[in-house]
């Protein structure tokens, strides 16, 4: 199978596997995520800790997990929610080829912390025994395999502390921030801390004014996407997580009608890549994804409505599943939304 850079299942292709708000909402949602489909957020103050991820599987340990080990996605949610003394390694992009820290892990820093692994398939079990680990952390795409952990050395991995997964794929994207913001209280963050609760009001605002954006500007075609040097992907609205949202406020996304096993991508020959015309492109601006600097010698690229039309604009498949890594991204794109012009 050929490797997709615009969604998730790229790294888990090459794995061999695919490819109002403030306090008072936030105590909703943990009345929502808490009990037996969540963490006992008292439990991060002593005694017994549980928690249940969205594989089913019940983590129960004899006290809150100090010493967590997380991929870089799930520590800067963590991280964005007020677990800031309990991270004490991550694995996945953290750290860029000249040494700048990779923006998917967002505010955690990684320049005093342990990295077990910078890339796929990098995974040190030695590094990451040696930082005693109580709790391991990844997001979840697909079944119930952890995003980056290599499927071949997972047995022995698992074997050194407790695994939780959060889903972060195939759901609207209000569920895994409201998830990783359970998982965060369980380990002792204040939900009600100011920084929290004006970042979900800002995000609540964002979603509205793209919602708005939407509604004004009917019939504007959006193609969420990725270039690689052989193949330009076209991704599914109804798979990945911010587009499912995005869907939802009204946003007009091109679903592709030919999409992979998995449902996340259709992939298309540079010669078919203007099979799905768009007004717009919200291109994957991930490390391993191919930019416009980069496809600017393709013709099939240049004649692409939307960037004849410079309406192409950055799209982060893995966003930070906070509420203050994803209000920016509903801000830019309800500002895309209300100026972007017909190009199709």
């Amino acid at each position: 199978m050929s490797q997709a850079p615009n969604s998730p299942l790229s790294t888990l292709s090459r794995r061999g596997l695919l490819a109002a708000g403030g306090a008072a909402a936030l105590g909703t949602l943990l009345g929502a995520c808490g009990g037996k489909d969540g963490g006992d957020p008292a439990a991060a103050e002593g005694g017994a800790w549980t928690f249940t991820d969205d594989r089913g599987e019940r983590v129960a340990l004899k006290a809150p997990p100090r010493r967590v080990v997380a991929y870089v996605g799930s520590a800067a949610a963590l991280y964005d929610f007020g677990v800031t003394d309990r991270i004490v390694g991550v694995y996945g992009p953290a750290k860029r080829a000249d040494g700048s820290r990779d923006p998917q892990v967002g505010e955690v820093p990684v320049d005093r912390l342990t990295i077990v692994g910078n890339a796929y398939g990098e995974f040190n079990i030695e590094k990451y025994a040696g930082l005693r680990p109580e709790l391991l952390v990844d997001h979840v795409f697909v079944g119930k395999d952890l995003f980056y952990v290599p499927a071949e050395s997972k047995e022995k991995i698992f074997a050194l502390a407790p695994s939780l997964g959060i889903s972060t794929g195939a759901v609207s994207l209000r569920r895994p921030i409201e998830r990783y913001a359970a998982l965060a209280a369980a380990l002792g963050a204040d939900l009600n801390a100011p920084k929290i609760t004006q970042a979900k009001a800002r995000f609540d605002k964002a979603a509205e004014e793209l919602r708005a954006a939407a509604r004004a500007r009917g019939g504007l075609k959006v193609l969420a996407a990725s270039g690689s040097p052989d193949l330009f992907y076209a991704s599914n609205p109804g798979k990945n997580t911010d587009l499912i949202f995005f869907k939802e406020l009204g946003v007009e996304l091109i679903v592709p009608d030919k999409v992979s096993k998995e449902g996340y991508f259709e992939e298309l020959s540079w010669e078919n890549a203007g099979k799905y015309p768009a007004d717009v492109i919200l291109l994957d601006s991930r490390t391993q994804a191919l930019q416009p600097k980069d496809l600017a010698a393709k013709p099939a690229w240049r004649d692409l409505p939307a960037v004849k039309a410079g309406q192409v604009v950055p799209w982060q498949p893995e966003p930070r599943f906070s509420y203050a890594g994803c209000a920016p991204i509903l801000e830019d794109l309800a500002k895309t939304v209300r100026t972007a012009k017909k190009a199709t």
